[in-house]
């Protein structure tokens, strides 16, 4: 099946576009501006499912959180301006949201080793329940076309990549797009608009 989100571009003006495959053309679901700062997604769709190690070891994915509200993000350890500041906001809501959890998933195969991002875990002071996932290129690079995100290798170990959150149902399913300059009261707003 194929999934192409044109409007991801558009919307977020993000630095890379992508496309990726698990939707058809009769499943695509429109994006409407949403009070909470983001793009509602309708109809609400399936989340791409995947399975990668997380800062521990454990094999972790979309699929494994049911029941709870979950934030899928991309990002790299040595990002110097957008991801830290979506890490410091997801930390912010994840601790007024109890059981709100986080994946970020590594864009960097080649520098976020483990020990990289349990330093960049341990900076951002990021709780438990946010996993950030790594792999080789090979194992990440499905992943990114499952979520349409492009990551390029830029100068001096930058990766230009398109930055966005999605807020995952607790059945599992993409409800609200954020863009970078997404906030902690933006998530909060998501979540409980959609309660």
């Amino acid at each position: 099946m194929k999934r192409v989100l044109p409007l991801l571009v558009a919307a977020f003006a993000l630095a890379a576009a992508g496309c990726g495959s698990h939707r058809t053309a009769v499943e695509m679901p429109t994006m409407t501006t949403s009070p909470t700062n983001g793009y509602a997604i309708q109809p609400p769709v399936k989340a791409p499912s995947f399975s990668l190690a997380d800062q521990s070891g454990r094999r972790v994915g979309a699929q494994d959180d049911r029941g709870h509200w979950l934030v899928v993000t991309f990002m790299y350890t040595n990002c110097p301006d957008v991801c830290p500041l979506i890490a410091d906001n997801l930390r912010a809501a994840m601790s007024r949201l109890p059981g709100l959890r986080a994946i970020a998933i590594s864009v960097d195969p080649v520098h976020d080793t483990k020990a990289a991002v349990r330093r960049f875990l341990a900076r951002h002071r990021l709780p438990p329940a946010f996993r950030y996932v790594t792999g080789t290129e090979a194992q990440l690079r499905p992943v990114w076309a499952k979520y349409n995100v492009a990551a390029t290798a830029g100068p001096k170990a930058t990766i230009s990549h398109s930055s966005y959150e999605v807020l995952i149902d607790p059945q599992g399913r993409e409800r609200i797009l954020f863009d970078a300059t997404m906030k902690a009261a933006d998530l909060i707003r998501g979540v409980h608009s959609l309660q």
